[in-house]
């Protein structure tokens, strides 16, 4: 039994692989689905588009590995933090679409919370800034759409994220569980005291009975429904997509950092045991809770990397794959001055605006496709030094090197020109999607698999690094460009 199964729930796509006691992967598959934007800075999902693909992925990921399912030790779930979802505990059926993570439906209550006199409050308790991203305000948001707090408070309507929505289905039911990590995003949970805030929830009105149980992210949780896979298989790991992709690196030394390219932009910092209260826009967050203890994270979000990619091929149909942004950016030695912030659905750290929109600046007749390709691939390493700046004055540390996984950090072009503005190097690992790798990590050490975070440590493998050049000058002032561009966008 020396194999996990791996579901990696995304904003885009629902991923299944089935990792082996080296870490790398022996099959994988992987399915997209239909993103929903019913009004402008609001996104929702489909629940049943996302359990309809996790599962038909994680079968597919079966099959193909061919191994007999007495080899698949257990279970391991990552996913989208912060996206909400509300259902019937007596039916399971959701009671409407998913609120996304990037959803910015919740901005007018954040903002009347702030006037309200309660930020300081949610900091504390929470070590999140009151903002549209996070689950706290989604639930309430939904509980009023659809005037579900008399059935909430009866204990009728089951909340989760999507990591407690998918243990749900997989046990039939029997489970109602979330992992440290994920409770930690909800702005509810009290990431010292280890359970969910009563202060918080009265502020909110949220009831108690539709919280799911907060638990370690390595253990064993229940078991899935056999009709569903074939087998009763262990549920055993749990982590947030971010928090997962860090133990998939093996960051678990204080002061390591790594950056997921996303949809998003994901970096976070290990602390240890301590939690660090950020004095310049960053998150304080739980990594995971592990062998009776607790590894926080610093935390710097940037809600559109990959994304902006996206948006050059389905937004403007400058190029038909994301994986031709590099070859054309590449056509350009720069981008003559252009500046591409991509602020579609507000900033997030260091600036929190949730109302900044996007920009173009420094358009010329001259300008190509080519050199809005790589504005926008820039842009994604510009907003990375945004907050690795904030990251190392909130905890007095100077980076050496950065740990880089996700789909854009296969772009050579991207990943070096990030190397020259932070001055740091960056590393990628052979195994590029380290958020599965991370969930399997965590259900391996609750079933045995593996003995030790050591020998994760052991299965990491360097695939390339890049060096930052000797240009300093140039960078600082391109970067001062970036700065400035940024000011235009804000509310």
């Amino acid at each position: 039994m020396a194999h996990i199964l791996a579901l990696d729930q995304g904003t885009t796509s629902s991923r299944a692989m089935v990792f082996a006691q080296d870490g790398l992967a022996v099959a994988t598959a992987q399915q997209e689905y239909e993103q929903l934007y019913p009004s402008p800075g609001h996104v929702e999902h489909n629940p049943e588009d996302i359990w309809r693909t996790q599962l038909e992925t994680a079968r597919q990921a079966l099959s193909q590995s061919g191994l007999p399912l007495k080899d698949i030790a257990g279970l391991g779930l990552t996913n989208q933090r912060e996206t909400t979802i509300l259902w019937e505990r007596a039916t399971g059926r959701p009671v409407g679409n998913a609120v996304v993570w990037q959803s910015r439906i919740t901005s007018a209550l954040c903002e009347q919370l702030k006037r309200e006199g309660h930020e300081d409050l949610f900091r504390t308790r929470t070590g999140l800034v009151l903002d549209p991203y996070f689950s706290g305000t989604k639930i309430r948001w939904l509980l009023d759409r659809f005037d579900l707090q008399q059935k909430a408070e009866r204990g009728e309507i089951a909340f989760g994220t999507i990591d407690t929505f998918l243990a749900w289905r997989l046990s039939g039911g029997r489970l109602h569980v979330t992992d440290y990590s994920n409770a930690s995003r909800t702005l509810l949970f009290n990431i010292h005291t280890l359970d969910w805030d009563d202060e918080l929830l009265r502020v909110l009105n949220i009831p108690r009975a539709m919280l799911p149980q907060a638990r370690p992210s390595s253990e064993r949780y229940g078991l899935t429904d056999a009709s569903l896979l074939g087998a009763a298989l262990p549920i055993a790991g749990m982590a947030g997509d971010q928090q997962a992709a860090t133990f998939g690196q093996a960051c678990f030394q204080p002061g390591q950092v790594k950056n997921t390219y996303g949809t998003g932009c994901f970096m976070l910092m290990n602390t240890g045991e301590t939690p660090i209260a950020s004095q310049h826009g960053l998150l304080t967050t739980i990594g995971w809770g592990l062998n009776g203890k607790v590894t926080y994270c610093l935390e710097g979000s940037v809600f559109i990397a990959g994304a902006v990619i996206q948006w050059l091929r389905d937004g403007l149909g400058l190029i038909q794959q994301a994986s031709e942004s590099e070859a054309l950016a590449a056509t350009v030695d720069s981008t003559d001055g252009v500046y591409l912030v991509p602020a579609f659905v507000g900033l997030g750290a260091p600036y929190w605006d949730a109302d900044a929109r996007g920009v173009i600046t420094g358009l010329t007749r001259g300008t190509t496709k080519a050199h809005l390709a790589r504005a926008a691939l820039e842009s994604i390493a510009y907003q990375t030094r945004d907050v690795l700046e904030a990251m190392q004055q909130d905890s007095g540390q100077k980076l050496d090197v950065l740990r880089v996984d996700g789909g854009a950090s296969a772009n050579r072009l991207l990943m070096q020109f990030q190397a020259d503005l932070l001055d740091v190097r960056v590393q990628r690992p052979v195994v590029q999607e380290t958020t599965a790798l991370g969930a399997a990590y965590l259900a391996g050490l609750a079933t045995g698999v593996w003995d030790s975070p050591g020998e994760v440590t052991q299965n990491w493998q360097l695939d390339a690094e890049f060096i930052p050049r000797d240009n300093r000058t140039e960078m600082n002032e391109r970067y001062a460009g970036w700065k400035q561009a940024v000011r235009r966008t804000l509310s």
